[in-house]
């Protein structure tokens, strides 16, 4: 298994959980080539302070649990509650408050990297 595909699995897991906790807008994108700072960057939106920080620790913990006892090896804007980064090496997973897109200027920076489709398992609504 390649060191992307690794990641690309690991990210599947964490964009899983985030899902599970109701996260909105998760996207995976591969940052390999125009950024070169990780394999993969994911990204999952939350409607509130509070819930970014559940989406984050719900990630970290199904990633601990999951992957191997894995943990990231920096985090960043625990205390904020507008956003929330977890550097895991080889991959980056970004939660923030769905009104602080614009601030952190997400789409426009990674507009052109190919997107990764997670393919994640949506309960069926009952119409």
């Amino acid at each position: 298994m390649t060191a992307l595909q690794s990641s690309i699995d690991d990210i599947r897991i964490a964009a899983e959980a985030a899902d599970r906790v109701k996260a909105t807008d998760i996207v995976a994108y591969d940052v390999t080539g125009p950024l070169g700072i990780t394999d993969i960057m994911m990204i999952a939106g939350a409607s509130n302070e509070r819930q970014v920080l559940g989406v984050a620790e719900e990630i970290e913990k199904d990633l601990y649990l999951k992957c191997g006892g894995r943990k990231p090896r920096e985090r960043e804007g625990l205390t904020e509650g507008q956003w929330v980064l977890l550097d895991y090496g080889d991959y980056v997973i970004h939660v923030m408050h769905q009104e602080s897109r614009e601030f952190y200027g997400l789409e426009r920076l990674w507009r052109d990297c190919p997107q990764i489709d997670l393919e994640l398992a949506h309960p069926e609504s009952a119409a």
